[in-house]
């Protein structure tokens, strides 16, 4: 089934978790604050959301998303992968490549030259999808560093059209950026989006660097907050959009009765220590190992703080099919091991460690009972777990140390510690001036830090970077709900 829609959000997977049951396959609307703000645009626009729906992608599962897309007020369109496919244009352009060498980790890059052909052939493929749905005054909102080379395929097939590209991750500078061999192809793919939208000001100005190196006759004109690239008859806008978190979802389930109730319980298991949290998907740019090191320094250096505080570390499972990935978990868990073999009293265990996924109230539960989040990544591109911890904690006491290399930390510099990760002394010292901060300093801090949050959620990201594309394909005057109206809405 096709049809043209005034909007098509592209990503590489769909919105949706599949799971074959005795029934069936059944869909389920994945959670996130992402998914909630593009689902709310989507509903008024009559939109269409393509993507890759899993390796079951057969009759069966096609035919189970179309029945749940009638449950929707807009489509969800799966795009089908071969195993080649997954192999080279996601697990290895896309993991081996781009994700390490975004993150300014070269050294972890497999330059395999086939991984780019399967690259190209996967952007082309979704660009063909997304051109069945899409019109002269359609707008296609492209998602992250999978598809750099879409706009340019998709306006093959639909000159008039308006697409935006809003990439999750970091941007490197030109001396990283310059050391992939399809370099030049990349950039130029990226001049066929009307706007292109990054995380900061950091990652814009990267990006622009590197235009600069690679494409010089690309003429740049700065106009406001905007910079615009011209290129021939191609003109791009590029923009920071901060992404962030829906404030009152988090808040508003840390307030619920039973959430405190476990929040009392978690808080009691630790009899009185401070509880030190940390949440991370399974990855090497995250900065567990880091972390856990700069625990020990502290611990060593600062016999006060043993049996005082409690880390809870929780990793969420990641692309677990991957060596290096493997290899990760076993380091995490043998540094854990260390840790507890040489601190360890009868009654206290310096570190929890937990391996498996968490629902959301679950994860609100630790967020509400931790006195201080050590978010630690090496980079990222923004890290909404520093967000996450901040909304959910509606006592305004806790803590937050966020890495100085977080996408976060130019927005949440003024409430949280900013610290370092590769430098296990500073981290170590924050961690006791967290511990023994007052409270008066921790509710004034966290305080700035949820009206932040609060005046500046995922809605309004959303608004923003759809705003930068509206004299380009949506309506004149757009309306965006409010979290509290989508949820009424739901």
């Amino acid at each position: 089934m096709t049809g043209e829609s005034p909007l098509v959000v592209v990503s590489n997977r769909l919105p949706v978790s599949i799971e074959r049951t005795a029934e069936g396959y059944q869909v389920q609307t994945s959670s996130g604050g992402l998914v909630t703000a593009l689902d709310s645009v989507l509903r008024k626009y009559d939109g269409v959301w393509i993507g890759y729906a899993g390796e079951e992608n057969n009759a069966e599962v096609a035919n189970a998303i179309e029945q749940a897309s009638l449950n929707h007020d807009y489509r969800l369109q799966p795009v089908p992968l071969t195993a080649d496919e997954i192999a080279n244009f996601y697990c290895g352009f896309s993991n081996e490549i781009i994700w390490p060498l975004f993150h300014d980790l070269q050294s972890r890059c497999n330059f395999d030259p086939q991984y780019w052909s399967a690259y190209c052939s996967v952007n082309r493929h979704f660009a063909e999808s997304a051109a069945r749905f899409t019109a002269d005054e359609s707008f296609v909102w492209v998602h992250d560093y999978h598809f750099a080379l879409l706009g340019g395929y998709l306006r093959q097939r639909r000159q008039n059209c308006s697409i935006g590209f809003f990439q999750h991750i970091p941007f490197p500078p030109p001396d990283i950026f310059e050391k992939l061999p399809w370099r030049t192809a990349i950039l130029d793919g990226m001049l066929d989006y009307d706007v292109i939208g990054f995380q900061t000001e950091r990652d814009q100005r990267n990006f622009l660097a590197c235009v600069e190196a690679i494409l010089p006759h690309t003429q740049t004109l700065q106009a406001g907050d905007e910079v615009h690239l011209h290129d021939g008859e191609r003109c791009a806008r590029v923009a920071a959009f901060p992404i962030s978190i829906d404030f009152h979802e988090f808040a508003d389930v840390a307030a619920r009765d039973e959430v405190a109730a476990q929040v009392r319980k978690l808080r009691q298991e630790q009899q009185g220590r401070k509880i030190i949290l940390g949440v991370d998907r399974l990855d090497y740019t995250k900065g567990i190992v880091e972390r856990l090191r700069a625990y020990r320094h502290m611990l060593r250096n600062w016999p006060r703080m043993r049996r005082a505080v409690t880390l809870l570390q929780l990793v969420v499972p990641s692309r677990a099919d991957i060596p290096k990935y493997a290899e990760l978990k076993e380091e995490v868990e043998r540094l854990v091991s260390e840790i507890n073999g040489e601190f360890a009293d009868p009654g206290w265990v310096p570190v929890h460690y937990f391996y498996r996924s968490y629902e959301r109230q679950n994860l609100i539960v630790h967020y509400g009972a931790a006195d201080i989040a050590l978010v630690t990544p090496l980079k990222d591109g923004m890290n909404l777990v520093s967000k996450e911890y901040c909304a959910a904690q509606i006592g305004q006491t806790g803590v937050l140390i966020l890495s100085e290399f977080a996408g976060s930390a130019a927005q949440l510099r003024d409430g949280a510690l900013l610290v370092n990760p590769y430098d296990q002394e500073a981290v170590a010292q924050s961690l006791v001036a967290a511990c023994e901060m007052p409270v008066t300093e921790r509710t004034w801090r966290m305080g700035r830090l949820r009206r932040h949050l609060r005046d500046n959620d995922v809605y309004d990201w959303a608004e923003s970077f759809l705003a930068a594309g509206r004299k380009l394909g949506l309506e004149t005057c757009l309306h965006f709900e409010t979290s509290s109206e989508a949820a009424a809405a739901q």
